[in-house]
C-alpha cells in the first residue's frame, strides 16, 4: 500500500520524534484488518520512535479496525477508525509526529482555550477518503486531544461503517459529533470548531483576553490569494506585518481544477493552497491562523479583536476574507443539510453513488460539479435560472457530452422536499410557462455563487447592497487606513489571478499611506500608550490613606 518513497519520506519526519509513539489496534476479527495491520506495520518499520501492537482494550476502541495512539505509554486521545489512507493519510502523520512532541502549529491563544475546556467530550468524525475538506476537522481534533486530556477525537470512515452511517442519516462529510450528538456538519474550519467549542464552553473566551501584540504596519485579514498576496507584497517592503485567517487559501482550497493561472498549467486548490502558505513561510509575516476577527475598531490606530480575546493594534487594515457559498434560500434547503442537500460535490459526491441527483447553478462552479459528478451518481440535472448558461464554453461542451446529464434553463428552484429525514424530490418553475414541476431525486448540490464574508465590519466601513466592501482604484475603503481586497470587495470577475493582483494593489496602496502618516501613527501611539500607563499610575496615588500621607507622592512622570 505504501511506496518505498513515501516509506523513506516518513523515515526522515520520524528521525526527530522526542517520544515513542505506539499504534495500538483493538483486537479480532475483520475484512479489512489484514490491510490495517500490513499498513501499521509499514509505517511502525520506519523508525524505533514508532511501535504497533495489537491489544484487547476493552471498550475503549469501536472496532478491530480501530486503534490508537499512545505516546511513551499514555493514551493521546487520538483515535482513528478504517485505514487512514488517501487524503486522510496526513492526519495520520501528523498525529503521531504531534503525539513525538513536535511543536502544534496552533495558535498560542487557540491552544490556551482549548486546553481549558471542561468535560469529558468525545469528538467522532466521520469522513470519506475522496473528501479533501475532512482532513483539516481531523486534525484540527486531533490536536484538540492532545492539548486537553478531557479530549478525545475519532476519525471514522464512514464507508468502513455503514451501520453507523445509517443510524445517525448521514448523508455528507464531514459530520462531529460531540457524546453522540451532532456538533458540525458539512465544511468546517478549525476556526468554526473553536467558535462551537465556545459554544460549549463559553468560559474559555477569557483565555486570550486583554493580551495585545506589538503595534503593526499592517494586519491583512483573511488567507486566500488576495491575503497572502497583501502580505508577501507588505513583508517585502520591510513592513511589520501580521495575517489572521480561519485557514491558509480559504475558498480556493475547496477548488479541485484550476486551469486559468496564469503561467501554471493546471494545479489545484490543496496544491495551490500550499505553495501560497510556502511563499509566504519565506517572509517574515506572523500568521494567526484558525481564527476569526470578532471586529475592527476604527480610529487613526486601528485595533483588531480577535475570537480568542486578543487585540492587535494596527496602523492599518487590509481585508480579504472572500466569500463563502451562497444559499437558495427557498423551503427545504437548510433543514435537509447533511441529509441530501450539500454544497461540496468532492466532499459528498459518494454518498450518493448510483442515486439521481440536481445540482442548483450554471456557472462554472455548477457545470464542473455536474462533470465531477457524473462519474459516480446514476444522474445528473442542472438547474439554471436564466435562459441561458453562463460556464466557460469547454465546460458546458463536456456536460452537454455526458449522457447522464440533463440541463435545465431559464428555471427557478422552488422548494427541496424530504420524507424519513431525507431529500425525495425538488420542485421547480418554468419561468417561460410558469409551471410547477416536480423531480424526484436524493441530493441536491448548490452552486450558485459567493457571499462576501464581511459582516464582521458592519459600521465599519461602506458596502453594497450585496455586501460588498466598496473600494477605489486603489482598494481604499471609505475608512482611512483601511483597504480592501479579492472577492469580498466591489472589484469585478472573481477570478485567482484577479485577486492575487487586487491585494499587491492594497498592499502597496497601504504601504504609500504609510510613508506619509508612518511617523505621525508612531507618535500618536506612543503618546496614547503613556498616557494611559500615567492615567494607571495616578489611579494608584491619588488617594493615600491619611496615615501614609507623608510617604506618598505622585509618580516623577505625573
Amino acid at each position: 500500500m505504501l511506496t518505498n518513497e513515501i516509506l523513506q519520506a516518513l523515515k526522515g519526519y520520524a528521525a526527530n520524534m522526542q517520544k515513542k509513539v505506539t499504534f495500538v489496534l483493538q483486537a479480532g476479527t475483520h475484512d479489512k484488518r489484514d490491510e490495517l495491520v500490513s499498513f501499521l506495520s509499514d509505517i511502525a518499520g520506519v523508525s524505533d520512535n514508532l511501535a504497533f501492537e495489537e491489544r484487547d482494550t476493552g471498550d475503549t476502541l469501536r472496532s478491530p479496525i480501530s486503534f490508537l495512539l499512545e505516546a511513551d505509554g499514555e493514551d493521546t486521545g487520538i483515535r482513528f477508525s478504517g485505514i487512514p489512507a488517501g487524503h486522510e493519510f496526513n492526519s495520520l502523520v501528523l498525529a503521531f509526529l504531534h503525539a513525538s512532541g513536535t511543536d502544534i502549529k496552533l495558535d498560542d491563544s487557540l491552544q490556551r482555550m482549548v486546553a481549558n475546556a471542561k468535560g469529558d467530550m468525545h469528538f467522532e468524525v466521520f469522513i470519506s477518503l475522496s473528501c479533501h475538506n475532512c482532513p483539516d476537522v481531523v486534525q484540527a481534533l486531533n490536536q484538540f486531544a492532545l492539548l486537553n486530556p478531557n479530549i478525545r477525537a475519532e476519525m471514522i470512515d464512514g464507508g468502513l461503517f455503514q451501520d453507523v452511517v445509517n443510524e445517525r442519516d448521514i448523508q455528507g462529510v464531514p459530520s462531529v459529533y460531540l457524546n453522540g450528538e451532532l456538533f458540525a456538519n458539512g465544511k468546517v474550519t478549525a476556526a468554526e470548531l473553536i467558535d462551537k467549542l465556545l459554544e460549549h464552553d463559553p468560559s474559555i473566551a477569557q483565555a486570550g483576553a486583554g493580551e495585545k501584540m506589538p503595534l503593526q504596519d499592517v494586519t491583512v485579514i483573511g488567507g486566500g490569494p488576495a491575503g497572502v498576496a497583501s502580505a508577501i507584497y507588505s513583508a517585502r517592503k520591510g513592513l511589520k506585518v501580521t495575517l489572521i485567517a480561519d485557514r491558509i487559501g480559504g475558498q480556493v482550497k475547496d477548488t479541485m481544477d484550476i486551469e486559468n493561472l496564469i503561467s501554471v498549467k493546471k494545479t489545484t486548490g490543496p496544491e495551490l493552497s500550499g505553495a501560497l502558505q510556502a511563499h509566504m513561510n519565506d517572509y517574515d509575516v506572523t500568521v494567526k491562523e484558525h481564527l476569526k476577527v470578532a471586529r475592527v475598531e476604527k480610529g487613526d490606530i486601528k485595533t483588531v479583536v480577535l475570537s480568542s480575546g486578543e487585540e492587535i493594534d494596527t496602523k492599518t487594515v487590509i481585508v480579504a476574507t472572500g466569500a463563502k457559498w451562497r444559499e437558495l434560500g427557498v423551503p427545504g434547503e437548510k433543514e435537509n443539510i447533511g441529509n441530501g442537500v450539500a454544497y461540496c460535490p468532492h466532499c459528498d459526491g459518494p454518498f450518493f453513488k448510483g442515486k439521481d441527483v440536481a445540482v442548483i447553478g450554471g456557472g462554472n462552479s455548477g457545470i464542473e460539479a455536474a462533470l465531477d459528478l457524473a462519474g459516480i451518481v446514476k444522474s445528473v440535472n442542472v438547474f439554471e435560472f436564466m435562459p441561458e448558461l453562463k460556464a466557460d464554453k469547454v465546460l458546458v461542451d463536456k456536460a452537454e457530452s455526458k449522457a447522464n446529464v440533463t440541463i435545465h434553463k431559464n428555471v427557478a428552484t422552488k422548494q427541496i422536499t424530504a420524507s424519513n429525514g431525507k431529500v425525495d424530490a425538488i420542485e421547480y418553475v418554468d419561468r417561460e410557462t410558469e409551471q410547477v414541476h416536480t423531480l424526484p431525486l436524493h441530493g441536491v448540490f448548490v452552486q450558485i455563487g459567493l457571499v462576501p464574508n464581511s459582516d464582521f465590519l458592519d459600521g465599519v466601513v461602506e458596502r453594497s447592497r450585496f455586501g460588498e466592501i466598496e473600494i477605489n482604484e486603489k482598494c481604499q475603503t471609505s475608512e482611512e487606513g483601511i483597504y480592501a481586497a479579492g472577492d469580498v470587495t466591489t472589484v469585478p470577475y472573481k477570478q485567482i489571478v484577479i485577486s492575487m493582483g487586487e491585494g499587491s494593489k492594497a498592499s502597496l496602496a497601504a504601504f504609500e499611506y504609510l510613508m506619509t502618516q508612518g511617523d505621525r501613527l508612531d507618535a500618536l501611539y506612543e503618546s496614547e500608550s503613556n498616557a494611559g500607563e500615567q492615567k494607571e499610575s495616578c489611579l494608584l496615588y491619588t488617594s493615600p490613606s491619611p496615615r501614609d500621607a507623608t510617604l506618598s507622592r505622585m509618580p516623577s512622570s505625573a
